[in-house]
């Protein structure tokens, strides 16, 4: 596609830039002594959420009960979750913290805000929508509050009523001129979840105007511009996080799956390369490789990366039921095409044996004399090296 070979020329020259970029950012920086609240959110509205996150750090060590320093640290730890592939702890980080700060300041309407927006972003989405109404009860012109709980009924399926809240948190914060981003981006998140995607892109292109460098915005970009069947517009969205961070593991996974998507194997191969070598211990990388290589016909290849998919599952205690299966079931698929009847049964076995143990329905299966190549044909070593 040739938007895409101009995009990366692009993304090349701007990555060029990027070391002399940061070293200026770096002097421009206040020292620890100027850090103040203006500093840390003013980090947060250009999109710098490392800094951001930093300068909250440093001020919640002088002053630990401060609800503007948590609340704010709490959003950026969330967005930062959302920019990369190993989010889970940053979102945990933020939960602790409105945790701790709920014990400072348990009357504060910021405080338990701050707590219910937390709750949702990891899941607990039933008891963020109980702690932001309670906090609308008592004041319901609580921008905040009402994101939080737009948001948690979104994630309980409730989208009518996700909506609802959305447009009267927009409507808030262009009031008061607070959480516009926010605002706005939940708006898209409702709309998306209803099947809107128009109004969807619309609201997130909004949420940008008001944050230009946040990089979650530009994924949810990708993701309703994709549900339009726009794939250029999702590619020059991805190609923006790259010039914000040349780094950036979750955008290249993306890369590889819109590339799968589309039917270009080379292309999606090379990315999802670049994902195990930049996360050699993230399964996910591992098992989109393998899906890429398994539809290229490369069934070697395929087989290798999804028996790492499979091996890191199982060294980093996933639990059994949020194992992705495909990463055995493939493995053994590409191994019976391959006539490797000792990897197709060691794959098979380990299924079998994961399948009983977390009593989950049994959804691979053979006759009873077993695989076909297993009869006849003498048994393959395979040898798998560490990622």
């Amino acid at each position: 596609m040739p938007l895409l070979v101009w995009l990366g020329v692009t993304v090349m020259v701007v990555a060029l830039g990027r070391d002399w970029i940061g070293q200026w950012l770096h002097l421009n920086r206040p020292q620890r002594a100027q850090i103040n609240f203006q500093a840390a959110q003013s980090a947060f509205d250009r999109g710098d959420l490392a800094a951001a996150i930093d300068y909250a750090r440093q001020l919640l060590q002088r002053k630990p009960a401060d609800e503007r320093t948590v609340t704010l640290l709490i959003r950026a730890l969330v967005y930062h979750s959302y920019a990369e592939f190993d989010g889970d702890s940053a979102r945990r980080e933020a939960l602790d913290l409105s945790q701790r700060g709920m014990g400072w300041l348990p009357r504060s309407l910021n405080m338990q805000a701050g707590r219910a927006y937390a709750l949702q972003a990891n899941g607990y989405s039933d008891e963020a929508a109980r702690m932001a109404l309670r906090v609308i009860k008592r004041s319901p012109e609580h921008i905040l509050a009402r994101i939080a709980l737009s948001l948690s009924y979104g994630s309980q399926g409730i989208f009518e009523a996700a909506l609802r809240e959305a447009k009267v948190a927009a409507a808030l914060s262009d009031q008061y001129q607070q959480y516009r981003m926010e605002s706005q981006r939940t708006a898209a998140v409702a709309y998306g979840d209803l099947g809107q995607y128009e109004r969807a892109a619309a609201h997130i292109d909004r949420a940008i105007g008001f944050n230009r460098k946040l990089i979650p915005l530009y994924f949810e970009r990708a993701l309703y511009a994709m549900q339009m069947g726009n794939s250029d517009l999702a590619s020059v969205s991805y190609f923006q996080v790259m010039a914000f961070d040349a780094d950036n593991v979750k955008v290249r996974l993306r890369l590889c799956e819109m590339s799968s998507s589309l039917q270009e194997r080379a292309t999606a191969i090379r990315y999802c390369g670049e994902v195990t070598e930049l996360a050699p211990k993230w399964s996910d990388g591992w098992y989109q490789l393998g899906r890429a290589y398994f539809l290229q016909g490369d069934f070697a290849s395929a087989q290798k990366a999804f028996h790492q998919c499979a091996r890191l599952q199982v060294e980093q205690n996933v639990a059994i039921a949020e194992r992705q299966f495909e990463c055995w079931y493939l493995q053994g698929q590409s191994a019976e095409i391959l006539g490797d009847c000792e990897a197709l049964m060691a794959a098979f076995n380990e299924f079998l044996e994961m399948t009983s143990r977390a009593r989950l329905p049994q959804t691979w299966s053979y006759p009873p004399g077993g695989p076909p190549i297993c009869a006849d044909a003498p048994p393959t070593a395979a040898v798998y090296s560490s990622p």
